[in-house]
C-alpha cells in the first residue's frame, strides 16, 4: 500500500508525461504481480465500486476529529476534495498497518461492502488508525469510489508495453476488457498482460473486443479531405457505441467504456447468436420503435441503461436494436486492416443491419444532407475515407482518418443566476453556473429592472421573472473564470450552503444539443449537454432570451432530444 501511495503522489504531482511514464516503468517493475495487477487496472481506469458511503465517511471523520459537521463541511468547501478534507482533519495515526495493495484491495476494502454499518465503521476507523495522511487520503478515495489520478490508459499501455518490450498494440489489444467491474484483477490476468509475444500474434480469445477506432472532430468544412467520392458518409448516432462478440457459440456486447452489458440488451444478444462463430461487428446501440423510420430519443434508451436485468415490460416499451458501422473479424479472422469498403461489403454479406451510406455528387450536397441530421434524431455525419483501416484510438489523422462533422450546437442568451465552487484546483474559484431566461421578453431595459427590483430572488410569481434553466460549466478560459468568480464575489446576494445567488448583471451566449419539456424542472425544459460558448457583454440583460425562445427551438419533432440531463440549481429562494 505504501508504494502505491508513493506512486499516486508522484503522478499527482508531476505535469510531465515522461516523469509520469519512468514513475509508472519504475513501480511497475519492482511491484509483486498481484499488486502490479491491481496498480495497471486503477490508473488504466478501473472502477472498484463504492464499498463505503461518502455519507459514512463523513460522519466518521466528524467523529474521530471531534469536529462539528458545519465545521467539516468548511474545511471540505475550502479543499473541494472529500478525501484531502478527511486526511487533513484526522487525529495522528496511534499504529502502523502494513500490507501490499492487493491485500488492502482484496481483504481490507472489498468486503466492507458487505458489512453492516457498526462493523463497517470500526473498520474504517481501524484502517484509519494505522494509516498515515497521505496513505489515509488514497484510502479515502479508494473506498468512497473517487480514485482519479492524472494518467491516461494510453500512457499505462505504453510504460507496460516498453517495459516489456511489446508493440504499443498489443498491449492496446491486450488490455481490452481488462478493467471490466465484474472481473478484479489477478496476478494472472497480469502477466497474460506482459507476457512475451506469441507466434499467434495479437488475436483476442474468447469475448475479448478490439481496440475502439474513434473520430476526430472536423473543426471546418469537409473542403480539405479532397475528393468527395472518396469518402463514405454516415449518420452520426447517438446512442451507445458497442462492440457485438460472437465467438465459441457464446455472445459479448461491450460498451466503449469497456463494460459487459450483454444481459442489458437481451434481443442485441439474441440476434447476434444468429450470426457465424468469429464474428466481431463495431456498431451503436439504438432505441427503436417498431416500424419508426429514425430511432427513439435518447431518453427511452436511459430507461435500459441502468437495467441489468430488463422485464418484459420494459422490453417492449424501449426496444433496443443495434446499427452496425464496421465489421472487425469473420470466420475468426481479424479484417480490420482491409479497406473500409471491403469491410462494409462482407458486412452487408452477413445481412446485418448497418447504418446507411449516404451518397452525394459533392461536398455541397452531403453539406444539405447533414442540415436534415436533427429532423432524423442525429448529430451531423461521420465521414470514413473509403480504404480506412480500423485503427487504435483517434490514430491515423491523415488519409485514412475518420471526421465526426456535427451540427453547430443551439444556442440561447442567459442569464447568470447562481454560482457553485469548482472541485479539485479549482476549489476555491466559482466555476458552475446556473442560468436563466426571461419567463417572456421585457419591454424595455426599465420594464427588466423594475421586475428584478420587485423580485429579489429573480424567480417570483410576478408576470416578468428570469427562470433557471441550466448549468453549466464547461467553456470558458482560466482568465474569464477569474474574472466570473471575481463578478460573483462582487455581487453575491444570498448563500445557500456551497451555492450563491447573484445579482443578474450578465448575459452568456450558451450552447447545447437539443432540449425536451421536463415536468420535473421549474422551467419545464430540461437541456442537453449545456456549455458556455462566450460571455455576451454587448449585450444587455433585457436583451436575454425568454422561455418562449427555448419552446420554439423544441416544437420541431426533432427536438425531443436525447440524454436530457436537469441541471437547475435546487436552491431555497424567496418566491416559492
Amino acid at each position: 500500500m505504501k508504494a502505491f501511495t508513493d506512486l499516486y503522489l508522484a503522478l499527482d504531482a508531476s505535469t510531465s508525461t515522461l516523469d509520469k511514464l519512468h514513475a509508472l516503468k519504475r513501480h511497475l517493475g519492482q511491484a509483486d504481480p498481484r499488486d502490479a495487477a491491481w496498480a495497471a487496472y486503477l490508473l488504466a481506469g478501473g472502477r472498484p465500486r463504492r464499498a463505503v458511503p461518502t455519507a459514512e465517511l463523513r460522519a466518521l471523520a466528524c467523529e474521530a476529529a471531534g469536529l462539528p459537521d458545519w465545521l467539516f463541511e468548511a474545511g471540505y468547501a475550502a479543499t473541494g476534495d472529500l478525501a484531502e478534507a478527511i486526511a487533513y482533519v484526522l487525529p495522528a495515526p496511534t499504529a502502523t498497518h502494513s500490507g501490499s495493495l492487493a491485500d488492502w484491495m482484496e481483504h481490507r476494502i472489498a468486503p466492507l461492502r458487505a458489512l453492516d454499518p457498526a462493523t463497517r465503521a470500526a473498520a474504517v476507523r481501524d484502517a484509519w488508525a494505522g494509516l498515515t495522511p497521505e496513505a489515509r487520503f488514497l484510502y479515502v478515495k479508494l473506498v468512497g469510489g473517487g480514485f482519479r489520478v492524472g494518467v491516461s490508459r494510453g500512457l499505462v499501455q505504453r510504460a507496460l508495453a516498453e517495459l516489456h518490450d511489446l508493440p504499443p498494440a498489443l498491449l492496446a489489444q491486450r488490455m481490452m476488457g481488462y478493467t471490466d467491474a465484474t472481473r478484479p484483477p489477478s496476478a494472472a490476468a497480469y502477466l497474460a498482460l506482459s507476457a512475451a509475444q506469441s507466434p499467434e500474434g495479437t488475436g483476442p480469445r474468447g469475448g475479448q473486443p478490439y481496440p475502439f477506432f474513434l473520430a476526430h472532430p472536423l473543426g471546418g468544412g469537409p473542403e480539405a479531405l479532397g475528393e468527395c467520392h472518396d469518402w463514405i458518409a454516415e449518420w452520426k448516432y447517438d446512442g451507445i457505441r458497442a462492440q457485438v462478440v460472437k465467438r465459441e457459440s457464446q455472445v459479448w456486447i461491450w460498451s466503449r467504456g469497456e463494460e459487459l452489458v450483454t444481459e442489458r440488451f437481451p434481443e442485441v444478444a439474441a440476434e447476434a447468436a444468429r450470426w457465424p462463430d468469429g464474428t466481431v461487428v463495431d456498431g451503436e446501440l439504438l432505441a427503436w420503435l417498431p416500424d419508426a423510420p429514425d430511432p427513439a430519443p435518447f431518453a427511452l434508451l436511459q430507461k435500459r441503461i441502468g437495467r441489468t436485468k430488463p422485464g418484459k415490460a420494459i422490453l417492449t416499451e424501449a426496444p433496443v436494436r443495434l446499427l452496425a458501422y464496421d465489421l472487425l473479424e469473420l470466420g475468426g479472422q481479424d479484417v480490420r486492416a482491409q479497406a473500409l469498403h471491403v469491410r462494409r461489403g462482407q458486412l452487408d454479406a452477413l445481412g446485418i443491419p448497418a447504418s446507411p451510406v449516404l451518397t452525394a455528387s459533392d461536398w455541397t450536397g452531403l453539406a444539405a444532407l447533414r442540415a436534415q441530421a436533427r429532423a432524423h434524431r442525429v448529430e451531423g455525419l461521420m465521414l470514413k475515407h473509403r480504404n480506412s483501416a480500423y485503427g487504435l484510438g483517434r490514430t491515423g489523422s491523415g488519409e485514412a482518418a475518420w471526421w465526426k462533422w456535427k451540427l453547430a450546437p443551439l444556442s440561447v442568451d442567459a442569464v447568470l443566476v447562481y454560482a457553485q465552487a469548482g472541485h479539485g484546483r479549482r476549489a476555491n474559484l466559482f466555476t458552475d453556473y446556473s442560468f436563466a431566461v426571461w419567463s417572456r421578453p421585457p419591454v424595455d431595459a426599465a420594464e427588466a429592472t423594475a421586475a428584478l427590483d420587485a423580485t429579489p430572488s429573480g424567480e417570483s410569481k410576478n408576470a416578468l421573472q428570469l427562470v433557471s434553466f441550466a448549468k453549466a460549466y464547461s467553456g470558458l478560459t482560466d482568465e474569464e473564470i477569474r474574472r466570473v468568480d471575481k463578478l460573483v464575489r462582487q455581487t453575491t446576494l444570498e448563500k445557500f450552503g456551497p451555492v450563491r445567488r447573484v445579482r443578474p448583471t450578465l448575459v452568456f451566449e450558451l450552447g447545447f444539443e437539443g432540449l425536451q419539456a421536463s415536468t420535473r424542472h421549474k422551467s419545464g425544459i430540461a437541456v442537453r449537454f449545456p456549455r458556455m460558448l462566450r460571455i455576451r457583454d454587448d449585450k444587455p440583460l433585457f436583451e436575454a432570451d425568454s422561455l418562449a425562445t427555448l419552446r420554439a427551438l423544441m416544437d420541431a419533432p426533432e427536438m425531443e432530444s436525447p440524454e436530457m440531463t436537469a441541471l437547475e440549481l435546487e436552491v431555497p429562494h424567496a418566491g416559492g
